[in-house]
């Protein structure tokens, strides 16, 4: 895919025949830059594709899961939890937990509706969708107990993948791999060393967890790249600082972070999914979330989203593809991490508090909201995977 990131000609509301909306005013975080913003932030066409996006993230993480699985020990485990702190299931744990066996097989099980608070099972609809992907019912797999089970290979480690990919997508309802958490054990409960598995997180490990906070990870990183250069931060590019940024509020390393085909690194903040670009003409990183999808545009619409923007103290909302967008532009000019660190922080504050109040006015299906977790899974209505 050789998409763009969305963006728009002109400023305020556009006619909703052009299908987009371009909201522009003094909503850069850095080095103002009086008269050049309008025509940095909205010289590109509007044809970035979020699903596009989504599925290429869900296809990395399932590569990657097959790799492990082919490397991982006999008696090693691999837990893949959706993380209910960013989903909000509370107490609902959504897993799949992976075991290699010896003689090259593999047994997974899924969680059953048994270890699920009422309220958060799954439907008629959902454990059939369980059984048609190859999980056998709780109880029929030896060793799956009130989970449901599978049998496969190390030879079948990508259709395994694949099924571990749709139940957690289509059933349990994540809306992308960076909301997955995977923990890697040995025959001993020792913690595993693995690839990192797309946008998943890994857990923290006690090992790993520390008491200090970003900022530390943050000037230590900087301050590592500076020497690994030998140069100061005007020299390092600004791709690489971002990254080294982005990785180390991540608490991973710039090698591992992932890039998709837009060249956007992928970000899960709270329950926000936000995206980070680097350009280089002129410097600017510009930070981008979707708030809604699968929204019919209105003209109350543009002028909603127009009489937001005007207000918010940064960033910028427009709709462009069906979907709503918030925006925040960071100037790579004299470029600081703290700049890049308050911008991803005030995009989940965006998502979080506007994309309830636009649902409830425009519809439309938000990123992960309440009413599109996978709760009241014992209604009739059954939800399946937002995108795809």
């Amino acid at each position: 895919m050789n998409a763009e990131h969305p963006s728009a000609t002109g400023s305020g509301a556009t006619d909703p025949a052009a299908g987009e909306l371009a909201a522009t005013g003094p909503a850069t975080v850095g080095d103002a830059w009086p008269g050049q913003h309008d025509s940095i932030l909205l010289d590109e066409p509007s044809t970035a594709d979020l699903q596009a996006k989504v599925t290429e993230a869900w296809q990395e993480f399932a590569r990657a899961l097959a790799a492990a699985l082919r490397t991982l020990p006999a008696g090693a485990r691999l837990e893949v939890t959706l993380d209910p702190t960013a989903s909000g299931t509370g107490d609902a744990i959504y897993s799949v937990s992976i075991e290699i066996l010896a003689e090259g097989r593999i047994g997974a099980r899924a969680v059953g509706n048994s270890a699920l608070p009422e309220g958060f099972r799954l439907n008629r609809s959902a454990v059939a969708e369980m059984v048609a992907l190859g999980w056998s019912p709780p109880g029929v797999v030896e060793g799956s107990g009130p989970h449901f089970g599978l049998r496969s290979g190390t030879s079948e480690a990508s259709r395994l993948a694949t099924t571990v990919v749709r139940t957690l997508r289509d059933v349990y309802g994540a809306p992308h791999p960076a909301f997955l958490v995977y923990l890697a054990q040995g025959a001993d409960d020792e913690f595993l060393a693995v690839e990192p598995l797309g946008t998943a997180r890994a857990a923290l490990t006690p090992d790993a967890e520390s008491d200090d906070g970003t900022e530390v990870d943050l000037d230590e990183a900087l301050a590592a790249a500076r020497a690994a250069q030998g140069v100061g931060d005007d020299v390092i590019p600004l791709e690489e600082r971002v990254r080294t940024v982005v990785s180390a509020m991540m608490k991973s390393t710039p090698e591992h972070l992932q890039v998709d085909s837009d060249g956007d690194l992928n970000i899960r903040a709270g329950s926000a999914m936000v995206f980070v670009r680097v350009r280089d003409n002129p410097p600017l990183v510009d930070v981008f979330s979707p708030v809604l999808t699968e929204i019919e545009p209105t003209e109350q619409l543009y002028v909603k989203l127009s009489e937001l923007t005007n207000r918010m103290p940064i960033g910028r909302l427009y709709c462009t593809n069906d979907t709503v967008w918030a925006s925040i532009p960071v100037f790579g000019r004299n470029f600081q991490a703290t700049h890049l660190m308050l911008a991803v922080q005030v995009m989940t504050g965006l998502a979080d508090e506007l994309d309830d109040r636009l649902h409830g006015e425009f519809g439309g299906k938000r990123f992960f909201g309440e009413g599109d977790k996978p709760t009241n899974r014992e209604t009739g209505e059954h939800r399946t995977g937002m995108y795809l």
